[in-house]
């Protein structure tokens, strides 16, 4: 069968998206669409054994070989961590130098090999979980404060998190990252995007709600942005810039919170981070306590970018950084006139592109005028996050050369009832299974595995 899409209407132009951005320190883009990061959580797990901890498997190699060949302009990883104990999940990658050896730098040169096939710039996204830590994985994490992260994710709460001292964030904190970096130019990355958005680590000292300290790392917005202003400067003296080397953020726009990072309080560390020299800015927004990744507003529902509205004010500090702005776009029309009104001037695709990852490609030929549309809930970030991985896992199990050259090979076509409602049956399954898991005190690992049907190419 053929997948639904949320637009067959071939009449607007994709150039605009087929043009080059150029960075500030002369590379360039071959394109508009940055693959999006998304995490894999299919790395190897074995916290007891360093030099196999997070090692990245063949499912994420052959995930990669299949956006490798989807004509991006930048592709960006995962959540790769920087820390072996602070992580997002059990499973994440991991760049640590207790961990360095042989393997895992042949196995992150493939990797980077693989996101390069078609022309795609490859960067890896290097974060830090602190408080958002699952318990199970890190009971006690580091963050900015000790203000604990209150609910669940996958059944699993989060651990009392321990203040940073001023010593432990040059060693725990900038130093990992700046160990990571080189790693990544070492291997053959074309750069890396420091993930300062969603709560992760860097977030927690940006965000009003979280940092509590009353040192030269908290108060005021200056403050509260120096260890990301420390982390680049520290990068930079190892990388220079005429490397060719990208170092860009994640940022969030808006926080959605009480207390939390304002639309002005972005802008204004935006314009520090244009000022210092970042290659990229991507703008996102929401925490872990506010989800964001569906439309909270009403007036942004017509345009489909989550974050538009803010993206529009944030935009005009910025001169020689690139902005892409991620979460929300499916059709084309949507992103042209994203880049035709001076929202953004790179699109970035996360969960569209996990049903199809040769989106871009097909959207360039003129083949498609929007990506699929699930008969999923599209506001229910839990279960077509969930979805996501499942297609992210299908992916994994063959090279490209092994589907024929179909990328879509093998993947579930959730735009289909029937498979929907086979999907949530199974997916009633994990859920015991994960609470079982988390009942027993123990990392969930891995997603869930479903077979589904296959889209037609």
């Amino acid at each position: 069968m053929t997948a639904k899409r949320f637009c067959d209407n071939l009449s607007v132009s994709s150039e605009i998206l087929g043009e080059q951005l150029k960075f500030r320190n002369g590379k360039v883009a071959q394109n508009r669409f940055l693959k999006a990061a998304l995490t894999e959580r299919v790395s190897t797990y074995d916290p007891e054994n360093p030099q196999k901890h997070g090692l990245p498997t063949d499912f994420i190699l052959n995930l990669y070989d299949k956006w490798g060949h989807g004509k991006f302009g930048t592709i960006l990883t995962g959540n790769v961590l920087v820390d072996p104990t602070n992580l997002e999940s059990a499973g994440n990658a991991i760049i640590f130098q207790e961990g360095d050896g042989e393997e895992r730098r042949a196995l992150f040169s493939k990797w980077s090999n693989n996101m390069k096939q078609d022309g795609a710039l490859a960067i890896i996204q290097l974060s830090h979980g602190g408080r958002q830590t699952p318990i199970t994985v890190e009971p006690n994490p580091w963050s900015a404060s000790d203000v604990k992260l209150s609910g669940e994710r996958r059944f699993t709460p989060f651990g009392q998190p321990i203040p940073l001292s001023i010593e432990q964030i040059k060693t725990q904190v900038i130093d990992r990252f700046v160990f990571a970096a080189k790693f990544a130019y070492e291997t053959g990355f074309d750069g890396v995007e420091l993930h300062g958005a969603h709560g992760y680590l860097l977030a927690q000292f940006t965000s009003p709600t979280t940092n509590k300290r009353t040192d030269q790392y908290g108060g005021s917005i200056e403050n509260r942005q120096r260890i990301i202003l420390e982390i680049y400067d520290a990068i930079r003296a190892e990388i220079p810039a005429s490397t060719g080397f990208l170092v860009g953020i994640k940022t969030n726009s808006v926080e959605f919170q009480e207390q939390g990072t304002t639309v002005d309080d972005a802008k204004e560390m935006c314009q520090v981070y244009e000022n210092k020299g970042f290659d990229f800015v991507e703008l996102s927004g929401g925490t872990y306590e506010k989800l964001a990744f569906h439309h909270m507003r009403d007036s942004t529902r017509n345009r489909e970018a989550f974050f538009l509205e803010f993206a529009e004010k944030i935009r005009p500090v910025f001169k020689n950084t690139i902005v892409y702005l991620t979460g929300g776009f499916r059709t084309v029309k949507a992103m042209v006139e994203a880049i035709e009104n001076g929202a953004t001037q790179g699109i970035g695709l996360g969960r569209p592109i996990t049903a199809e990852p040769d989106l871009p490609k097909k959207i360039l030929e003129g083949s498609v005028a929007s990506s699929i549309k699930n008969a999923l809930d599209e506001n229910d970030f839990g279960i077509t996050n969930l979805a996501s991985n499942t297609q992210m896992q299908q992916m994994g199990r063959t090279t490209y050369q092994e589907t024929e050259q179909t990328p879509t090979y093998g993947i579930s076509d959730f735009s289909d009832e029937q498979t929907v409602n086979r999907y949530k049956e199974a997916l009633k399954e994990y859920t015991v299974f994960m609470k079982t898991l988390a009942a027993q005190n123990k990392p969930i690992h891995g997603v869930l595995v479903f077979e589904g049907i296959q889209q037609q190419a």
